[in-house]
């Protein structure tokens, strides 16, 4: 199944969704092909206008276009998503967590799509670290 991470480009999510053997959906294989593209001509400037495009499918013209642009990499995704990990409270360490608009509006499509996700509190302490993978585990497991 595919499995959309919530920070999009947390690479711990990333590693644990492959080890139970789903496909991640996430930011960094999201981009590569952007940047892999000839099309794009200055990385890190790969916004294409068909992106601003995109991203107006999920978010209006007033909405900043920094959430536009996040919502036009990570809107595709979420479609294209079986289940979904989202990690709330993370520290920027682990992921991007710099935009409180794009995540909310992550969440938010999230839940109207109606799929499956695990929401989970990021870990404190080791004990918290075991029990978070833990969930992880039996949640991608549960899923067929």
């Amino acid at each position: 199944m595919k499995v959309f991470i919530d920070p999009p480009n947390s690479m711990i999510l990333f590693d644990l969704v492959e080890r139970f053997g789903h496909e991640p959906l996430s930011t960094m294989a999201a981009l590569q092909e952007r940047v892999d593209n000839l099309e794009v001509d200055m990385p890190p400037m790969n916004v294409t206008l068909d992106d601003v495009v995109r991203g107006l499918k999920y978010a209006g013209i007033e909405v900043p276009s920094g959430v536009r642009g996040r919502l036009a990499v990570w809107g595709p995704l979420i479609e294209e998503a079986d289940a979904a990990i989202i990690v709330d409270d993370a520290p920027f360490g682990f992921g991007c967590v710099g935009c409180e608009r794009s995540e909310l509006m992550v969440k938010y499509l999230i839940r109207r799509r109606g799929i499956p996700a695990l929401r989970l509190q990021y870990p404190e302490t080791e004990e918290d670290g075991i029990e978070f993978v833990a969930k992880v585990k039996g949640f991608l497991e549960g899923l067929q």
